[in-house]
């Protein structure tokens, strides 16, 4: 049986988008609009984004989590613009890895390309969602969710946004929808500037369902899932991070921070406070990243060294950072 369910159609870099066209109505008002940088690496804390226990990660809770996706897909009725750079991603990266990845009970989605096409897609992704089966949170309108049944784990959908003309940390209401939303974290659209389309297949109702849809690659993965972490502090963004870093299919973290300059070149420097900040997170073995990384990685591989694994994880995080052209203090 395969590892997962996608298969790889093509690589593309289409497009980005600069602007909302009419999508985006309007932040949430009281946001500071320059917040300091100690304030900003609270943003996901303060604005709700990390402020509940972290569910379960398991490979029962990916298959929950992929099943939902090809749900809404099939509800869109056709490829949406968005793209997921959530913990589906990393096993597509990774797809030699000797390791199985921890999986996700969340679907995270990059939207700058649904605002782009205009207030139809908003409308479009609203009702999708909704025929899917899934619920707008009532306080946050970037988070739907499955509803908690007995023999199904709940998964999340949350929507991230990267609009320049808006608040860092704002929530985005978007025009003609009712409970849709995104959280307007800077540095995720890296995600939808560097995409590969990817068919994925699922079950639903007794049929096996075949969708397409838009997955972060490993440039646009890595850049946004570090811009997440830095606003999220999210035990599960540094994971990922460190995980990909080691196991991508390119080859490690040498081969992942040469295709990220060569992806986004001068635009890196864009997010530099957010990649000083995950190699802080993973300075020695006993920093917050490391650590996180190896509880998670012995949650699916219980017979690996905690300690092996959290000093793997900072020498790629620290490679990575170094190849990419940043001096690490003493």
């Amino acid at each position: 049986m395969p590892r997962n369910t996608s298969e790889r159609l093509s690589a593309s870099n289409p497009r980005c988008s600069e602007g909302a066209h009419g999508l985006a109505r309007r932040a949430a008002p009281n946001r500071p609009q320059h917040p300091p940088p100690t304030a900003q690496r609270f943003l996901g804390t303060m604005h709700g984004m990390n402020s509940e226990p972290m569910p379960e990660r398991s490979r029962a809770g990916r298959a929950a989590a992929e099943r939902v996706l090809v749900r809404i897909v099939r509800h869109y009725g056709g490829r949406p613009d968005f793209v997921v750079l959530g913990g589906l991603v990393p096993e597509l990266l990774c797809s030699n890895c000797e390791f199985l990845h921890a999986g996700t009970l969340d679907v995270d989605v990059q939207v700058n390309l649904e605002i782009a096409s205009g207030a139809a897609n908003a409308v479009q992704l609203e009702q999708a969602l909704l025929n899917a089966g899934l619920l707008p949170d009532p306080t946050r309108k970037w988070r739907w969710g499955t509803e908690k049944r007995i023999a199904e784990p709940v998964v999340k959908f949350e929507l991230l946004a990267d609009l320049q003309n808006q608040p860092a940390g704002s929530t985005i209401e978007f025009a003609q929808c009712g409970s849709l939303g995104a959280a307007n974290l800077r540095g995720t659209g890296f995600a939808s500037s560097d995409f590969e389309i990817h068919r994925i297949r699922a079950e639903i109702d007794g049929t096996i369902e075949s969708v397409e849809v838009n997955y972060a690659s490993l440039a646009g993965f890595i850049l946004a899932k570090t811009a997440a972490a830095f606003s999220r502090r999210s035990s599960k963004d540094w994971y990922d991070i460190a995980f990909v870093l080691q196991y991508n299919d390119l080859g490690g973290p040498v081969a992942a921070a040469k295709l990220v300059k060569d992806r986004f070149g001068h635009r890196v420097n864009g997010i530099q406070t957010a990649l000083r900040d995950l190699w802080a997170n993973f300075a020695d073995q006993n920093a917050q990243g490391s650590q996180a990384y190896a509880r998670q990685m012995r949650g699916v591989h219980s017979t690996l060294d905690s300690t092996d694994l959290a000093i793997q994880a900072t020498s790629a995080v620290e490679t990575f950072y170094r190849e990419i052209g940043y001096v690490i203090q003493p």
